[in-house]
């Protein structure tokens, strides 16, 4: 996929153009001993490097692979340790063979998550990068008794682990190198059209992700909030068939009364763009209507309680438009994989909140567009005040379902840690939904309580609400905040994804909520 971002405003930078490697996948059901390429990964689990008396593999795929070897390979796993646990790999190289090594990569003790699989298609793509390798094949140890439908599943996540171990963001290197592998062939697995659909699929998937990815990681000189409207047209004008665009301006938000965004938006000197895109299926017919909507600041200083001292993380601001990256990175998917029945309304209120002269001061008092008064006890809670006019225009799309994604509250990370997003909604049938769709995407959801008693913190003495409440329970509290912006006949769920929006290790954005508002959509539309 080919980066696209816009342009850049500030101190020269421009990212690199860098296509990245185009993979091809393909399901095929042939004898692994007649495969010959580069490297031969195995997924094992824990049962299946089981042995017996005589230490030889008692699975029946690692007994073969194993006999072809002349037993190196039962020797090198009892040399090596290799028991089959998750993270767990080793190699051989063979050399004059036609396969020039092989890979067993531990899936853990009984794998059946998806998050397995992905992260078996991550160790083949590392396995390929260390080895310069260009061709791969893939196969578990244990598969005759899955279903069709879960060996379906477990090669999508292999695929979408690959293409995403492969990826690297190198746009803001002055130098990178480029990746190998061109082809990764899943064997056992089954063929058929419905597989090529379900491959397919996950590399629509992938990137969407890659590019959510890349918006996020782009530094607030890059991605303004102008550049991520002009981005959001370009993804409506590549799928034109599906997609179409609506940016509003300063002057349409005000006509709309949008005081709440405005006051965020007040400070800056890079404008703030009201962002619009509207998925329509190719048949014509609709069942349901759906609503994205995602925090859009392009960057956040605080404002007048600007963020100061030890912990701040000033300099991640930039990852504070993640929810709008995961909704733009959702449509992009989409507009490749074009599902019926299902229109998707994907709503950005984009912005930055800085500091000047004519910014939002602690005190004042804003006025959102459903005629709410919201008294601004703290500039640093700003995302809510951009989603509170984000939710009434999502509501007057006529979606029947919303679901927004914020990097809101430090405190559902203190909840929850680094790699689990926070879920509020009044609405069980909703929360299966959005739940079920994480397990079919690998990531991490858990669902919090809506503590209606906690309100009272909200009520303010001059306006109908106060931005911020108690130091304790603050991400119900904001959630509670959102609530009044949604209308009661809408099922509404907020995502708090400040966790997970980031790879502390890898120092790098990762993407999260993109597969599963996918899964939720294509479920939608089933």
């Amino acid at each position: 996929m080919a980066h696209s971002i816009a342009k850049a405003t500030l101190g020269l930078t421009r990212p690199n153009k860098i296509e990245h490697p185009k993979i091809s996948f393909v399901a095929k059901e042939i004898d692994l001993l007649e495969w010959k390429g580069d490297i031969l990964a195995v997924g094992t689990t824990e049962t299946d490097v089981v042995k017996d008396e005589n230490s030889k593999f008692k699975n029946l795929i690692l007994q073969k692979l194993d006999s072809q070897l002349g037993g190196l390979l039962s020797e090198a796993s009892s040399e090596e340790d290799f028991t089959g646990k998750a993270g767990q790999s080793t190699v051989l190289r063979l050399p004059n063979l036609g396969l020039k090594r092989v890979c067993l990569i531990g899936l853990g003790s009984a794998a059946s998550a998806t998050a397995a699989y992905r992260s078996l298609g991550e160790a083949v793509a590392a396995a390929a990068k260390s080895a310069r390798a260009s061709n791969v094949a893939i196969i578990l140890a244990s598969s005759a008794e899955l279903t069709t439908e879960s060996k379906q599943s477990l090669a999508s996540a292999i695929v979408t682990g690959s293409v995403l171990g492969t990826y690297e963001d190198n746009r803001f290197k002055s130098e990178s190198k480029k990746g190998t592998l061109k082809a990764v062939e899943i064997l056992g697995l089954g063929t058929g059209p419905e597989m090529v659909k379900k491959l397919k699929n996950a590399e629509y998937v992938c990137s969407g992700i890659i590019y959510g990815k890349e918006l996020v990681n782009a530094p607030a000189n890059v991605l303004t909030p102008g550049v991520l409207a002009e981005e959001a047209k370009r993804i409506a004008s590549e799928h034109s068939d599906v997609l179409s665009a609506t940016i509003l301006d300063v002057e349409q938000c005000e006509e709309l009364k949008k005081g709440s965004y405005l006051g965020v938006a007040a400070a800056s000197a890079n404008p703030p763009h009201f962002i619009h895109l509207c998925y329509r299926p190719p048949g014509g017919e609709v069942k349901t209507k759906l609503a994205l909507v995602g925090k859009g600041l392009t960057f956040d200083s605080g404002g007048y309680n600007i963020k100061t001292g030890p912990g701040c993380l000033i300099e991640h601001m930039k990852f504070d438009m993640a929810g709008s990256a995961a909704v733009l990175g959702a449509a992009k998917a989409l507009g490749q994989i074009k599902p019926a029945g299902v229109e998707v309304h994907f709503i950005v209120a984009a912005c930055e909140n800085m500091i000047s002269g004519t910014g939002m001061r602690p005190g004042d008092i804003v006025t959102a567009s459903n005629g709410k008064t919201i008294e601004v006890n703290n500039t640093d809670a700003e995302g809510r005040l951009t989603l509170a006019d984000a939710l009434v225009y999502a509501c007057n799309q006529g979606a029947e379902k919303i679901v927004d994604l914020a990097t809101l509250t430090r405190a559902c990370v203190v909840a929850l840690g680094p790699s689990i997003a926070g879920v509020f909604t009044p609405s069980d049938d909703l929360a299966n939904e959005v739940l079920a769709a994480s397990e079919v995407s690998g990531e991490k959801l858990w669902r919090m309580p809506l503590e209606e008693s906690y309100w009272e913190f909200m009520k303010s003495g001059v306006a109908d609400i106060v931005n911020t409440g108690s130091h304790q329970g603050g991400s119900i509290t904001a959630a509670l905040f959102l609530k009044q912006f949604v209308d009661e006949k809408v099922q509404w769920m907020h995502i708090d994804m400040s966790g997970p929006v980031r790879n502390d290790k890898k120092k790098t954005a990762t993407g999260f909520g993109i597969s599963t508002l996918v899964a939720w959509i294509l479920k939608n539309s089933s």
